[in-house]
């Protein structure tokens, strides 16, 4: 047929595909300093942790103690997670947990809504009681997709400049 290529044509490839491997560690890299922003952030936003634990109670899941336990140590995880990010060490497990914390903290909101809880989501600040049309779960999940978004780049893709993981002889 006249609008066909030779057969002995070569297939083409798309502008992206051609410079996917130039492109993907500054991809990467982006992603590495976001979800470190965004976790340092949330990590700060909930100091002191009186804030945390707070947040974790509104959500009516766990008991006092409980609550406390993870209302003090997630500002310390998330800060953790956030300094690997930026040094960019052990990435793809990094970007792995933080993907698997977004998730939890999805559960969690999903788990306010259906029960008919209006809190705050505790995200970034105090979260707790608000009033009824205060509540924002939709953007907060969707939000919250967009940072496992993130992660899974730089888990599926770990490769990127300025990282420790470079000095290991990780992801070249």
């Amino acid at each position: 047929m006249d609008g066909d290529p030779p057969s002995d044509a070569a297939p083409r490839t798309s502008a992206l595909t051609r410079h996917w491997p130039t492109v993907q560690p500054w991809v990467t890299l982006v992603c590495r300093i976001a979800l470190a922003g965004i976790l340092a952030f949330a990590a700060y936003t909930k100091l002191p942790p009186a804030l945390s634990v707070q947040s974790v109670e509104a959500y009516q899941l766990f008991s006092p103690g409980v609550a406390e336990l993870i209302g003090y140590t997630l500002p310390l995880i998330e800060f953790a997670l956030a300094l690997l990010l930026l040094i960019g060490l052990a990435t793809r497990y990094v970007g792995g947990a933080t993907a698997l914390l977004m998730l939890v903290f999805i559960a969690g909101i999903v788990s306010a809504w259906a029960r008919g809880l209006a809190i705050d989501c505790g995200c970034f600040g105090s979260g707790g009681p608000v009033a009824e049309g205060e509540t924002a779960y939709g953007l907060d999940i969707l939000r919250d997709i967009g940072f496992i978004a993130l992660a899974g780049i730089v888990m599926i893709w770990p490769r990127s400049p300025l990282a420790l993981d470079r000095v290991f002889g990780l992801y070249r």
